[in-house]
């Protein structure tokens, strides 16, 4: 049970990382900064080590990379692959 406990702190942890990711990279792209902005390579990273229900929800609320193709169809693969994965895990674990 209490590594149960730490795969969903985890879990929650990078998803939350990944919507604030998100977000800056939405408010640094609406400002126009002349900062550098997250790459979306690195967007993709985040989402694939099981960031991505959070890099979708973001998506969603701010409207950011909806319109890349690759962000469409991508990220709903990756949270299936990172359910699919979470649900293997725990299976695993409490066999």
């Amino acid at each position: 049970m209490y590594i149960q406990e730490i795969v969903i702190g985890l879990f929650l942890t990078i998803n939350i990382t990944s919507f604030a990711i998100m977000a800056y990279d939405k408010r640094k792209s609406v400002h126009n900064h002349s900062t550098k902005r997250t790459p979306e390579g690195y967007l993709f990273f985040l989402a694939s080590v099981f960031g991505a229900i959070g890099v979708y929800l973001a998506m969603l609320a701010f409207r950011h990379k909806t319109k890349r193709w690759y962000f469409q169809i991508g990220i709903p693969l990756l949270i299936v692959q990172n359910l699919v994965t979470i649900y293997q895990m725990q299976q695993l674990l409490s066999s």
